[in-house]
């Protein structure tokens, strides 16, 4: 054991004692941070707005502040872009993260003086315990590769402004730095794939031990350095490799594919960050779902996923969910956010302590014929079809085929296989079960023969990256949506389709 990774050892029993104990005191946290953010917002000028006077409990909050997406919450942006302070939160932020938005065009999300360490010490304690869970610290003494966005900074009338990972990229502690790569100068670059191959150049010599990214993105990395180096396996470029960290999609579906790549199984960390705050990771090994991060300055409200379009949906606490339900994720926080949908959809595997999953997008979903299908279960169902029929897939999304030129309507997967299978028929049918199984509605359909079983169009190698590259979102932390209700991803994939 190195110095210095004995000594970050001893920080992290410390560390990860204090989660420990915090896990099982979440309803109480949550209390106590709802009880402190009104107190602190409550000259502000949206806690004037909005009473935080009068607020006393949960109930009252949910009384005087409805849910909001980004597009209501635009003109107090505004206000703190013209220069204006104690609007959502006493003072002025720290920094914008930008972020992109399907309605709402480029977003600023505001971080605090109180808010940004949460991002930053979430990350770190996600690491510290799993040295502590697995043993394993030995990463520390190598180099740490993380694929992400440009660390760029611009200043919005004096705010500094970037990217969610150009921000936290600024915060990593001092006794970090001489760990991570890229170097700053690599990780400006802005076009993504010059981006990889001068991270390629600068890491295939190095002793890379922990690598962090978006599962999509690490492949494309892995395999420009296969091909640099003519190498095999990852693991013959980095013999030390133990450690992949990853958030934003689900690693399940590419890990077949990884897992070759790297020339065997590492162990994983899943997180779940997002510019509105750093929301929960995985805190056991293996285990499933991630520990909401409740003692973190942000106060978590669920509402039932068929009700987010109601005027008057059920927002619960923590102490109202249940396990096995799908539910969208509402933050209010010390960024100054307030009852803020932020777009994702959860549901809780235990609830002491609190631990969840990502089950999707509530824009991301297929309903044309009121199925309702949602992203967990499409993954679910690639998943069951690459394990029984040890297929490998780079990508895939879904869509309904609802005008198809002859025959019943059907959902539509366009799949960029590893190598095409012979017998698509049979992987049509394995979806479709593993669909039916998870979704009543979508069964009553096919039973009913409203839509006819589901269709798979295979697509040629490296047609994900190009869509990504011609909406301008290759790399990063950029993500495909997995699933659509219309056509317009899968319009554009249609030239890409492989002749069988």
């Amino acid at each position: 054991m190195g110095i210095k990774s004995g000594l970050i050892t001893l920080f992290a029993r410390r560390v990860t004692k204090s989660l420990r104990n915090e896990s099982h005191r979440g309803i109480f946290s949550q209390d106590k941070t709802l009880e402190n953010l009104i107190g602190r917002a409550r000259n502000t000028a949206f806690g004037k707005d909005h009473g935080f006077d009068a607020v006393k409990n949960a109930v009252d909050y949910r009384k005087a502040v409805p849910i909001r997406g980004y597009e209501h919450f635009r003109p107090y942006i505004d206000r703190i872009i013209e220069g204006e302070k104690d609007v959502l939160w006493p003072g002025l932020p720290n920094f914008f993260a930008k972020t992109s938005g399907t309605t709402s065009g480029t977003k600023f999300i505001p971080m605090t003086r109180e808010s940004t360490p949460h991002h930053v010490n979430t990350a770190r304690n996600s690491v510290f315990n799993y040295i502590v869970e697995t043993g394993n610290n030995d990463f520390l003494n190598g180099k740490m590769l993380y694929l992400s966005g440009s660390p760029e900074l611009t200043e919005t009338n004096g705010i500094k402004t970037g990217r969610l990972s150009g921000i936290v990229n600024h915060q990593v502690p001092n006794y970090l730095q001489g760990n991570k790569m890229p170097s700053y100068k690599v990780n400006c670059i802005s076009e993504w794939e010059r981006k990889v191959e001068a991270i390629i150049h600068e890491t295939h010599k190095q002793d890379v031990r922990l690598i962090g990214g978006i599962p999509p993105w690490v492949q494309m990395y892995y395999e420009g350095l296969l091909d640099f180096t003519g190498k095999s396996t990852i693991k013959e470029v980095f013999p030390n490799l133990s450690l992949f960290v990853y958030g934003g999609v689900n690693y399940e579906p590419y890990r077949a594919t990884l897992e070759e790549l790297v020339g065997g199984q590492i162990d994983s960390i899943e997180t779940f960050p997002a510019s509105e705050g750093f929301f929960a990771f995985q805190d056991l090994f293996p285990h499933e779902g991630l520990l909401l991060n409740c003692n973190a300055g942000m106060y978590f409200e669920f509402v039932p996923l068929e009700e987010i379009d109601n005027d008057q949906p059920s927002r619960l606490s923590l102490l109202e969910v249940e396990t096995g339900k799908n539910y969208a994720l509402i933050v209010s926080s010390n960024a100054g956010l307030w009852s803020y949908n932020i777009g994702d959809t959860v549901e809780f595997v235990s609830l002491d302590p609190p631990r969840i999953i990502v089950s999707g997008r509530i824009k991301h979903f297929i309903s044309a014929f009121g199925e309702h299908v949602i992203g967990k279960e499409v993954e679910q169902a690639i998943i069951t079809a690459t394990e029984s029929l040890n297929l490998q897939i780079n990508e895939f999304t879904v869509a309904p085929q609802v005008n198809p030129d002859k025959g019943l309507p059907y959902h539509e997967w366009f799949i960029e296989f590893s190598s095409v299978p012979d017998d698509l028929d049979k992987v049509e049918a394995i979806l479709d079960e593993s669909m039916q199984d998870q979704n009543i509605y979508y069964k009553d359909l096919i039973q009913g023969a409203i839509l006819r079983r589901a269709r798979v169009t295979p697509v040629k190698p490296h047609t994900f990256r190009h869509y990504m590259d011609s909406i301008g979102k290759l790399g990063g932390q950029n993500k495909l949506p997995r699933l659509s209700n219309d056509r317009k991803i899968a319009d554009q994939l249609i030239p890409y389709r492989v002749s069988i």
